[in-house]
């Protein structure tokens, strides 16, 4: 073996080994080969003076090169701040970060839960066990305790036997469960405050240098001023969205209002035009994209499709109760009130949801149809006042002036030469008495019939559209009894044409009310052929065929198809009394033909022709129409 007279090749070595950067451990076996090659005494000292020199060197490097990557992830740590990455995301690198740069088995952060009072497991890295992971820690318990109440870093080199913090069964079994000895942790401060814990450990005993813990303050302070960004990031998002929300509501409640100014201006235009209420229900159709009816206070339509829905005044008073519009069923309801009195109700079809906007239109509507419904009674309470002259007149006088009354008539709008039906109305209340001429014009409301107070009660004047006097008599008393809010009984006279026919119908009005109270039928409606022979007797055209055909006509129909005597019988049973002997003796037929014909008659006319009303009737017809030759 060559003995090394110099020390250049072993310094040469020694550079290498630097330039390399190689173990420690390589720098002294360039000694010790030097000493196995048998260099002599000054060179040893020479190799060995330069190998210190190089273990300095190498050292200064590693701390320079550990410093690097250090600032590396910092500074990568600080480009993820930057970059507003995902919250969850920057808390990771943090995490991951500190275990690799401190060389430890674990690392995780804490974060305190305000809702529970407590602190979790936000971010880990390097744990195995679910106990620890897991883990939620009371205030002032543990390590971590320890290092939110002072606000300073803490470290242990043995946690199980470290008595400066508050050990707990769960918080000693998570650590033991993960096998950890050596644990650091450092508080997350901001303005002074802790917001959470930083924490490495490792599953054997280590003590933290002053540089391991200030690399983790520094990735503590970053991990602060990540949760900081987020939440001002988050506040700022909600701020954002509060202000987006804000914006829309201002801009829909701006084009609400102009909307509800632009319906407001349609249907002010209405009511200045003259408008009517079926203009006002299809400018609300319009409006609304939807079908509208009007009703008045009894829920009859007084425009728009068909009846009113069912369950409307419930409807009404709800939205009387509330004071707007509700919803029933697939419709929409708007009371129509002046004051606090019901007009009727304006009801929107097809419209099953209503928006805030539209819903305000169409209360606007209803407040429209109101001041039309209220025009169209002060104007129609103003014409029927002075129609009601002319109607007084008419009652009192007709014959004095019958061509100035027909005049005064056609001037207004009433044609005494047409047919006219006078229906009497008696309020049978004292205390409904005075409502009842109102209630009257609320009848004729919308029609060309005339009312006024006259005698006893009130006397309604309605064109003849032909069909049943009786009928329109029991509808009109129907109607007023449900306005007045009590039974009203209503006599209709003949149809007559001119003023003196007409104060004879008036006359036989009042006399088909006094037979119906008479009758105990108060709070009804017919006219004198409803009343059978009363009717008869206090007709003035005393219509005695008329009489003896609706009493007897299916017998008298019967008789003629088929030959047989069913009236003859029905005479002689009544001439004897209701006796059945006497009457085949009269009629010369066996008993059981006069049985066989009187069942006859009972299907014929019923089964009351034998009450004793019913059997007046008959035999006055019969006598009628004996006298007639029949």
């Amino acid at each position: 073996m060559d003995r090394e007279t110099t020390a250049a090749p072993a310094l040469r070595r020694l550079l290498d080994l630097l330039a390399t950067g190689a173990a420690t451990e390589d720098f002294g076996e360039v000694l010790a080969g030097a000493r196995r090659r048998g260099a002599p005494a000054g060179v040893l000292t020479e190799i060995g003076d330069a190998t210190r020199q190089a273990l300095r060197v190498h050292r200064t490097m590693r701390q320079y090169r550990r410093r690097e990557a250090e600032l590396t992830a910092l500074f990568d740590t600080a480009g993820d701040l930057a970059a507003s990455r995902d919250l969850d995301a920057v808390l990771q690198a943090i995490v991951r970060r500190a275990r690799m740069l401190l060389g430890t088995d674990t690392a995780y952060l804490t974060l305190p839960d305000e809702r529970a009072g407590d602190t979790y497991m936000r971010v880990t890295d390097g744990p195995v066990s679910p106990i620890f992971q897991t883990l939620r820690l009371s205030p002032g318990d543990g390590l971590g305790g320890l290092v939110a109440q002072t606000a300073r870093p803490y470290a242990t080199h043995d946690y199980r036997v470290d008595e400066r913090f508050r050990h707990t069964g769960r918080i000693d079994a998570g650590v033991l469960d993960e096998g950890l000895v050596a644990i650091i942790g450092v508080p997350l401060l901001l303005g002074g405050s802790v917001i959470g814990v930083l924490f490495a450990a490792d599953r054997t005993p280590r003590a933290f240098s002053p540089d391991e813990v200030a690399l983790l303050c520094t990735l503590a302070a970053h991990a602060a001023i990540a949760l900081d960004t987020a939440k001002s990031l988050a506040d700022t998002r909600a701020a954002l969205a509060e202000l987006a929300g804000a914006n829309a509501v201002i801009r829909a409640h701006a084009a609400a209002v102009q909307r509800a100014e632009q319906a407001h201006d349609r249907l002010t235009d209405l009511v200045l035009r003259g408008a009517e209420v079926a203009d006002v229900a299809a400018e609300v159709a319009a409006l609304l994209d939807g079908g509208a009816s009007v009703h008045d206070a009894e829920g009859a339509p007084l425009t728009g499709p068909g009846a009113a829905p069912d369950g409307l005044a419930g409807a009404v008073a709800a939205a009387r109760a509330e004071g707007r519009a509700v919803r029933h069923g697939g419709e929409w309801v708007c009371a129509v009130l002046a004051g606090q009195e019901p007009l009727g109700a304006l009801v929107l079809h097809g419209r099953p949801e209503l928006d805030d906007a539209d819903r305000r239109v169409f209360e606007r509507a209803g407040v429209v149809t109101a001041l039309l419904l209220l025009l169209r009674r002060s104007v129609a309470e103003t014409e029927n006042r002075v129609r009601g002259e002319l109607l007084a007149d008419l009652l009192t006088a007709p014959d004095r002036d019958p061509a100035g009354l027909t005049a005064r008539g056609r001037r207004l709008g009433v044609d005494l030469n047409r047919p006219h039906l006078a229906l009497v109305a008696v309020a049978e209340e004292a205390a409904a008495r005075g409502r009842l001429a109102g209630a009257a014009a609320r009848y004729l409301f919308g029609s060309r019939g005339i009312s006024a107070e006259f005698g006893e009660g009130v006397v309604l004047l309605v064109p003849h559209e032909g069909g049943g006097d009786g009928a329109v008599a029991g509808a009109a008393a129907e109607r007023l009894a449900r306005l007045v809010g009590s039974p009203v009984t209503v006599g209709a006279g003949r149809p007559a044409a001119g003023p003196v026919a007409l104060a004879a119908g008036y006359a036989e009005g009042v006399r088909c009310v006094r037979a119906l109270r008479v009758l105990g039928r108060a709070g009804d409606g017919a006219c004198a052929a409803d009343l059978g022979f009363l009717g008869v007797l206090l007709g003035d055209g005393h219509d005695v065929d008329g009489f003896v055909r609706a009493t007897l006509g299916p017998l008298l129909d019967y008789d003629a198809k088929r030959g047989t005597e069913l009236v003859r019988t029905l005479r002689a049973y009544f001439d004897c009394g209701g006796g059945l002997t006497r009457a085949k003796d009269l009629l010369h037929v066996h008993v059981n033909t006069v049985v066989q014909r009187l069942d006859r008659v009972e299907v014929l006319l019923g089964r009351d022709w034998n009450q004793p009303e019913r059997a007046l009737e008959l035999q006055l017809a019969l006598r009628l129409l004996l006298l007639a030759g029949g």
